[in-house]
C-alpha cells in the first residue's frame, strides 16, 4: 500500500490524477487531496504520505513553503512537483527539500505513471532496508545479553586478551576506556546457609529483568547474569578517576535505586561499588566491590569510602612491586631480579634509616 497526497488548487487536476493513479495501480494506493498550502500541511501530519504531488502556486502558503513544513515531520516523503511555470525559477529552492522530479502542466498520463513507478521503487527499497534493519536489530537484541555476559566474565577472570574485550565492546557500542564494577547482592538471613543462598539466587532470577532495566535506566551499564546471590554490573566511565562530588552523587542515586527495587521486588539488597579502573584492570574493581560488601555496614558501599585495599605512600613504586610479582609468577628469574634491584634502590633512597629492620625480616 502506498499513501499518495495530491496538492493542487485546480479540481480538474486533482480528479485527473486520481483517475490515472487508480486506473494504473488500483487498490495498492490510498489517496488524499488538498487545495491549499495550509490544508496540505495539516493533512500530511496525520496521513503521513509516502509520495506527494505538489503544485507550487497554491492559495495562501505556497507549495515550496508547504513542502518545507511537511519535511520537518516526515523526512521520507517523496515530492513530485507540478507547475505551469518554468521549473528553473524555483529549482534552487526545491533542491534542498529533496524533490524527485518536476512535471510541467499539462502532464501526460505516461509521465505520471513513469514517475510514480520510480517513486514507488524508492519507497519499496526503503521499506526493504527498514525491514532488514529491524531483523538485524531483533537478532542483536537476542545475542546482546550473551555478549554482555561474555564481556563481564572476560573482565572478571582477568584475561589479558584485549582483542576479545575489544570485540565485545565494539558489538555493545562501548566507547569509554574506563569503568567500575557494582555488585548487587541479595541479603542472606543466615550467613553460610547454602539453601538460603540458592533461595536468594532464585528470587533474584525471578526479578532479573526488572533489576536489569532499572539499573540501565539509572546508569550506563552492562548487567551480567545472576551468580549465586549476586548480580555483577559493569558501569562505563569516561575518565581514569571519579571526583569526590560525583562519587557521593552516584552513591545517593544508587541508594535511591536500591530502595525502589526493594519496594518493587520485596528483596533486601546491598550494593558494593569498586573504584574506576581501565578495562584491563576491571577485575580489581570487582574485588574492591566485593570487599566493600564484606567490610562495610550499610546498603550502598563504595570501596573508596570504606578504605578497601592497602594505602601507599605517594611515591611508592607500585608498578615495580606488581612487576616483581608478575615476574615471579611467570618464573622469569632475570626480570624478577632486575625489578627487585629497582625496588631496593627506592628503599635505600627513601628509607635508608630502616634497612637494618628490613634485612632482619
Amino acid at each position: 500500500m502506498y499513501k499518495i497526497l495530491i496538492a493542487d488548487d485546480e479540481s480538474i487536476v486533482i480528479e485527473s490524477l486520481k483517475f490515472i493513479i487508480s486506473s494504473k495501480f488500483g487498490d495498492s494506493c490510498e489517496i488524499e487531496t488538498a487545495k491549499t498550502g495550509r490544508s496540505v500541511i495539516e493533512i500530511a501530519e496525520n496521513f503521513r504520505p509516502d509520495i506527494a504531488f505538489m503544485d507550487i502556486h497554491m492559495p495562501g502558503i505556497n507549495g515550496i513553503e508547504a513542502m518545507k513544513e511537511i519535511r520537518k515531520s516526515n523526512n521520507n516523503v517523496i515530492f513530485i512537483v507540478m507547475t505551469a511555470f518554468d521549473k528553473f525559477d524555483y529549482a534552487k529552492e526545491t533542491i534542498k527539500i529533496g524533490v524527485l522530479d518536476y512535471l510541467s502542466k499539462p502532464v501526460s498520463r505516461e509521465d505520471i505513471e513513469n514517475v510514480l513507478v520510480k517513486a514507488m521503487g524508492i519507497v519499496d527499497k526503503r521499506r526493504e532496508v527498514r525491514k532488514r534493519d529491524l531483523t538485524i536489530k531483533e537478532k542483536l537484541e537476542t545475542i546482546i545479553p550473551f555478549m554482555e555476559n561474555g564481556l563481564i566474565f572476560t573482565l572478571l577472570m582477568g584475561e589479558e586478551s584485549q582483542e576479545a574485550t575489544g570485540k565485545y565492546r565494539d558489538i555493545l557500542g562501548i566507547t569509554q576506556n574506563y569503568g567500575y564494577i557494582l555488585v548487587v547482592e541479595a541479603k542472606q538471613e543466615f550467613a553460610g546457609d547454602i539453601s538460603n543462598v540458592v533461595g536468594s539466587s532464585v528470587r533474584l532470577e525471578d526479578h532479573y529483568e526488572l533489576i536489569k532495566e532499572s539499573i540501565k535506566v539509572e546508569i550506563n551499564a552492562v548487567v551480567g547474569p545472576v551468580m549465586t546471590n549476586k548480580i555483577i554490573v559493569l558501569a562505563t566511565y569516561d575518565k581514569a578517576s571519579m571526583p569526590y562530588e560525583y562519587r557521593t552523587k552516584l552513591v545517593e542515586r544508587i541508594r535511591t535505586l536500591l530502595h525502589k527495587l526493594e519496594d518493587d521486588i520485596n528483596i533486601d539488597l546491598r550494593i558494593g561499588i569498586g573504584n574506576v579502573k581501565s578495562f584491563e584492570k576491571m577485575n580489581e574493581s570487582y574485588h574492591e566491590a566485593i570487599s566493600a560488601l564484606q567490610i562495610g555496614n550499610g546498603s550502598v558501599l563504595h570501596a573508596q569510602d570504606v578504605k578497601v585495599g592497602v594505602e601507599y605512600e605517594d611515591d611508592y613504586p607500585i608498578d615495580t612491586e606488581k612487576a616483581i610479582f608478575a615476574a615471579v609468577e611467570k618464573g622469569n628469574y632475570d626480570l624478577a631480579t632486575n625489578e627487585t634491584i629497582h625496588f631496593w634502590n627506592w628503599m635505600i633512597k627513601y628509607h635508608h634509616d630502616k634497612l637494618a629492620i628490613y634485612r632482619s625480616k
